[in-house]
C-alpha cells in the first residue's frame, strides 16, 4: 500500500503535512531566538490575548471559546502561565465580580521574538525552494486561511 492511500488521500496527505511543520517551526524557532520553551497550548493563549481594536483582556470563559478549549484545560492553562508570568489576572472594568486575562508584557515580548524568528526562518526556508513550488505556497495561503475558518465553523 502507498503512503497517499496509508494517509487517505489529499486530505490525509494535508494532515500528514500541518501538524510536523508546525512542530518544525514551533521547535526553529524556539532555537533561532533562544526562547524558552513554551507549549504550543500556552503560545495559542498568548496569540488570542494580544491588543487588538476589541481590547486585550477577556473572561476565562471567553478564551475557552475563542480557541475551542474546554474551560478546565484553559483554567490550567492559565493556572501555569499566570506562575510563569506570562498572564495575569484582574478584575473586570465596570464588573468586579468579573474576571479577565491579559498578557503580560513578558508574554508579548516573548511572542514577538517568537513571530519574528519564525518569519525568518520561513523567509529562508522559501528561499531555497525552486520558484514554482514558491509561487505554489504563496498561492496556497489564502485557501489555507479559508480552510482553517470553515474548520474553525466545524469545531463550534
Amino acid at each position: 500500500m502507498s503512503r497517499a492511500e496509508l494517509e487517505g488521500g489529499p486530505e490525509g496527505r494535508l494532515a500528514a503535512v500541518i501538524s510536523p511543520l508546525r512542530r518544525t517551526l514551533l521547535a526553529a524557532a524556539r532555537e533561532r531566538g533562544s526562547l524558552p520553551d513554551i507549549p504550543d497550548a500556552q503560545i495559542e493563549v498568548v496569540r488570542a490575548l494580544l491588543p487588538s481594536p476589541d481590547g486585550a483582556e477577556r473572561g476565562p470563559a471567553e478564551l475557552a471559546d475563542a480557541l475551542h478549549l474546554s474551560r478546565s484545560t484553559v483554567s490550567n492553562l492559565l493556572r501555569a502561565m499566570e506562575a510563569d508570568g506570562l498572564v495575569e489576572r484582574r478584575r473586570g472594568a465596570g464588573d468586579g465580580r468579573r474576571v479577565v486575562v491579559a498578557a503580560s508584557a513578558r508574554a508579548i515580548d516573548l511572542f514577538h521574538r517568537f513571530d519574528e524568528a519564525a518569519g525568518e526562518l520561513l523567509r529562508e526556508a522559501l528561499a531555497s525552494l525552486d520558484p514554482s513550488d514558491r509561487s505554489a505556497v504563496d498561492a496556497a495561503v489564502p485557501a489555507l486561511e479559508r480552510l482553517a475558518e470553515a474548520l474553525k465553523g466545524a469545531s463550534r
